[in-house]
């Protein structure tokens, strides 16, 4: 029986009001060295293979309502993900794009946030 890869946590994803001081209290903290910057976001290297990333993402000010802290869920397939998830109740927010990379931001069915993009 073929079944379809599952989806990988590629991020666990956390917003911040100064994230350059947040990702280099959790770098030290962790002592994991900033992997990658781009624009408003942050990643520190993963703690070992196959690992998620702890990642920091630039906000004005935390909103009332939104999330801290959400997952980002890497897929082969994210179209197919995102499918499966709207099948067991989660509810598509948004789409973004940052250069030639689309992310779906999700609620599950309790409103939490979580992220689909390609592997």
């Amino acid at each position: 029986m073929e079944t379809s890869p599952r989806p990988r946590i590629a991020s666990i994803m956390i917003n911040a009001v100064d994230a350059g001081r947040l990702a280099e209290f959790w770098s030290g903290l962790l002592e994991l060295p900033v992997a990658a910057r781009h624009a408003e976001f942050i990643w520190l290297e993963a703690a070992g293979p196959g690992a998620p990333q702890v990642a920091f993402q630039q906000v004005k000010a935390p909103a009332p309502g939104r999330r801290r802290l959400h997952l980002d869920l890497h897929h082969p397939e994210p179209g197919a993900l995102r499918r499966r998830a709207e099948s067991l109740g989660a509810v598509f927010v948004e789409g973004h794009d940052l250069g030639d990379f689309h992310w779906d931001v999700m609620q599950d069915p309790e409103g939490n946030e979580f992220c689909i993009a390609a592997d």
